[in-house]
């Protein structure tokens, strides 16, 4: 493999890229906002070396407060990787960006393919396809992988939050009505490297991709798979309604991403969530 920066390295993805990296032989620099300021043009230029490949796995994720914080978000997650792709581009760099399901509407009734349209109904959403589109404006090789409700089980992702609610209340109340794909940031990971390998092996024409660990559920469905693997009792968990917890941004009702593109590329699928949950539990159990 060629030599990997990532960048967003502090966060849960960026950290398993990182470490997967390294245990495949790679020479890796992982990298935090103390290191690379994405959102400076000299900043990003310094870090860039010739002939790398760059994994940008930074962003504004704080879906409500960016209702009101547009101009940050707006600059880590449409203006920094526009300027990682015009820096990989000046310096023969590789660059892998990573997206959401946030740039669709979430009003489909079938999985969302490449080429649907984009239509973001949030501004995490809105600036997030901002991204996308300056990273193949300035670097039409480069290439953007949209995945979706990504969980790592610890920090303040869902999945740590539903283990730390098990232990702390009888029952649960959680929404039934939207639909999408649970994806734990190692196979992600795992997935990012299998296409940062093929630069130079088998190179996959640049593009957007979806890569999400196999299948769909609702966070109802994802709550009670959680108390089941922790041998707690899932009628525990009782639905409800997105109506019944308004938030600032709207959630997608549907967002289900078709991962056809992503297996016609010859790239390995990624398992299904709950075999994915389950190894991720396992891992949180274990401290692996």
């Amino acid at each position: 493999m060629r030599n990997v920066l990532v960048t967003g390295a502090l966060g849960h993805l960026g950290r398993y890229v990182f470490d997967l990296a390294a245990a495949r032989g790679a020479r890796v620099r992982g990298m935090g906002s103390a290191e690379v300021d994405i959102t400076d043009r000299r900043s990003v230029a310094a870090v860039v070396e010739p002939g790398s490949v760059v994994i940008n796995c930074a962003a504004y994720t704080a879906v409500d407060e960016a209702e009101t914080d547009e101009a940050a978000a707006a600059a880590v997650n449409a203006t920094g990787p526009a300027l990682l792709a015009r820096a990989c581009a000046d310096a023969g760099a590789h660059l892998i960006h990573v997206s959401t399901d946030y740039v669709f509407a979430g009003d489909a009734s079938r999985p969302y393919t490449v080429d649907a349209p984009a239509a973001p109904r949030t501004v995490y959403g809105r600036t997030k396809l901002d991204g996308e589109r300056g990273v193949l404006d300035a670097l039409p090789s480069a290439h953007v992988v949209r995945t979706a409700w990504l969980y790592a089980g610890i920090g303040t992702d869902f999945v740590s939050t539903m283990r730390r609610l098990e232990r702390e209340r009888d029952t649960i109340r959680v929404v039934d009505d939207q639909r999408g794909c649970p994806t734990y940031a190692h196979d992600l990971a795992d997935g990012l490297l299998d296409l940062a390998e093929r630069v130079d092996t088998a190179p996959v024409p640049g593009g957007i991709l979806h890569a999400v660990n196999g299948g769909d559920a609702t966070w109802y469905d994802l709550a009670r798979a959680v108390f089941e693997e922790m041998g707690a009792d899932p009628s525990r968990v009782q639905a409800c309604t997105s109506a019944e917890f308004v938030r600032p941004a709207p959630r997608p009702a549907y967002s289900v991403l078709d991962t056809a593109g992503w297996a016609a590329a010859g790239l390995a699928p990624l398992r299904p969530w709950r075999d994915a949950l389950a190894a991720a539990l396992g891992a949180v159990e274990t401290g692996a």
